[in-house]
């Protein structure tokens, strides 16, 4: 099997930054450090309010001439306002490039191998770096950005040795053809149901799914998006008093349970007759071995142990670490590489 998986990436926009403040600014504005970022690279980060709770989350990349801020297209409107409402007397352009540009991604073990093959020539990068390449297929030459996945903490799953994956920032009209070739090179389309359970199996929280207008940062345990000595922005006193003062009480993990279990966003987590935490994302994965549900969720700090029973739904689950080894990682591969 060639192990590449064909992905539609058009949910996701992008929003460029152009300016002689827009380091700074940003810098001022975000959770992690922009000051510092290099060229040719890009970091994840919150963007809070006031209050320290998240609004939005994103990749931000520094190009040549401007930062281009990656994010899901439903936080589109947010950002995009929220910016405008800092900018007083900047120096700083912002645009939505959104009718310029879409995106496709590949992921598996293959998949540089396979964009090679489809003429788009990728070299070794670094989680989160770009590349400008074209792609010099049959159907024409296409100029495109490459930017390698982040694949936070897979290399700690004996299933996924050496998994890679790939987004291309292409334009629209450039979409088919690309696609086109890169089937031909041997990449297998797969949908967004089995992307989705990746997405669970790996513990990437969703903004507006798993992370909410309420969530503070260090409830999420996405720690890589937070620096701590890059200097003031926008809620950092509220994330640095959690700091300071201790964590908080709950946090974001995963859940297993060996068979299919009627649960749903929303449902409450049990333990010893108490309500701990709840769910924010299920996932139903089916193998020849049988059935296993996944699900992400908040749980109290002190209940959610690895290796810890709780009740969801009438169902007992096992508390997980994130991403969630053993059981079921190949599996959630195999269906990404399923035809749609």
């Amino acid at each position: 099997m060639n192990r590449c998986g064909l992905y539609d990436l058009g949910y996701r926009a992008r929003i460029s930054l152009k300016g002689s403040d827009r380091v700074r600014w940003l810098n001022g504005m975000v959770t992690n450090n922009i000051r510092d970022l290099a060229l040719g690279n890009g970091v994840y980060s919150f963007l809070l309010n006031p209050q320290g709770r998240i609004l939005g989350d994103m990749v931000v990349h520094n190009e040549a001439e401007s930062l281009t801020v990656e994010t899901d297209r439903s936080q589109l409107e947010t950002l995009l306002a929220t910016f405008d409402h800092y900018i007083i007397m900047d120096d700083v352009e912002v645009s939505n490039t959104n009718d310029r540009w879409t995106a496709l991604g590949v992921g598996g073990t293959k998949s540089r191998s396979i964009l090679n093959a489809a003429g788009i020539a990728v070299p070794e990068m670094r989680p989160l770096q770009t590349h400008a390449a074209q792609c010099d297929c049959d159907c024409g030459c296409v100029t495109c950005t490459i930017v390698r996945g982040e694949e936070t903490a897979q290399e700690s799953i004996p299933d996924f040795p050496h998994y890679e994956s790939y987004e291309i920032w292409l334009a629209p009209e450039n979409v088919a053809k690309t696609w086109h070739s890169l089937v031909a090179a041997g990449a297998t389309p797969g949908g967004t149901e089995a992307l989705e359970m990746r997405r669970i199996q790996s513990g990437v929280p969703l903004f507006g799914v798993d992370i909410r207008e309420r969530d503070l940062p260090q409830e999420t345990e996405q720690m890589r998006a937070l620096n701590f000595n890059k200097g003031c922005y926008v809620g950092q006193e509220i994330v640095e008093r959690i700091r300071s003062r201790g964590n908080v009480h709950r946090k974001f993990t995963g859940f297993q349970f060996a068979g299919s279990a009627e649960i749903a966003p929303g449902s409450k987590i049990i333990s010893s007759e108490k309500e701990v935490g709840e769910i924010t994302s299920v996932a139903l994965l089916r193998s020849p071995s049988g059935e296993r549900t996944l699900a992400l969720g908040y749980i109290r700090r002190e209940v959610g142990i690895p290796g810890r029973e709780v009740m969801i739904g009438g169902f007992q689950f096992i508390v997980a670490q994130l991403p969630m080894e053993g059981v079921g990682t190949r599996q959630v591969q195999e269906s990404l590489l399923q035809p749609r």
